[in-house]
C-alpha cells in the first residue's frame, strides 16, 4: 500500500517484540482507558487471537486484534488503533481487512465489535466494510461513561462455503 513517492506500510503479525510500541500507541490513543501492558501481552500471546501491526519505516503506526476461538462461529474485533500522524492513509481499513481475513480463515461466520458513540470516523469505516448496528451499550467506555455502539458483520457460510482449510474495537 503506497502512493507514488510515499513509503510503503508493511503489515505483519504482532509479536512480543512489538509490545513496547503497541503500548506506546495504546496509551497515546486511548489515554485513560488504555489496557495494561499485562493485558495487552496476554491478548497478543493468546492462541485464540490474531493481532497485526502496521509498520512505516520500521515504526509501528497501527495495530489491531481479533478474538476468534477455535470451533467458534463468532469473532470479536478487540481493538484497533492508528497513530494520529499516520491517519488518512487507509491503514485502519487495511488492518480491519486483515482482521476480517483472519476471521474467514478461521471459519467464523460473524464478526462483532464495539465502537465509541463519539467516534464517527471509526463508525463510518466499519459501515463501509459492511458492519451494521445492533444496539447500544450505555456508559460502556470508562471512566468517561461513553456509550458503545455494537456492530455486526455476517461473513456467511463458514468453512464449507470458503473451501477446505478456511478464523470490542474502540
Amino acid at each position: 500500500m503506497s502512493a507514488a513517492g510515499a513509503d510503503p506500510v508493511v503489515f505483519a503479525p504482532a509479536t512480543a517484540e512489538h509490545l513496547d510500541a503497541i503500548m506506546a500507541l495504546e496509551t497515546a490513543s486511548f489515554m485513560r482507558d488504555a489496557w495494561s501492558r499485562e493485558m495487552m501481552h496476554d491478548e497478543v500471546a493468546s492462541v485464540h487471537n490474531e493481532y497485526s501491526v502496521a509498520l512505516l519505516d520500521e515504526r509501528l503506526v497501527g495495530y489491531a486484534g481479533l478474538r476468534a476461538p477455535e470451533r467458534g462461529r463468532e469473532a470479536d474485533v478487540q481493538t484497533i488503533a492508528v497513530a494520529e500522524d499516520a491517519r488518512g492513509r487507509g491503514i485502519g481499513r487495511a488492518l480491519m481487512e486483515r482482521m476480517l481475513g483472519q476471521a474467514r480463515a478461521r471459519g467464523m461466520r460473524e464478526v462483532f465489535l464495539e465502537v465509541r458513540a463519539d467516534n464517527p470516523v471509526a463508525q463510518g469505516l466499519y459501515r463501509s466494510l459492511g458492519f451494521t448496528e445492533l444496539g447500544v451499550r450505555p456508559g460502556y467506555y470508562q471512566p468517561e461513561g461513553i456509550d458503545a455502539i455494537v456492530m455486526r458483520l455476517a461473513l456467511g457460510g463458514g468453512p464449507a462455503a470458503m473451501g477446505a482449510g478456511s478464523e470490542g474495537a474502540r
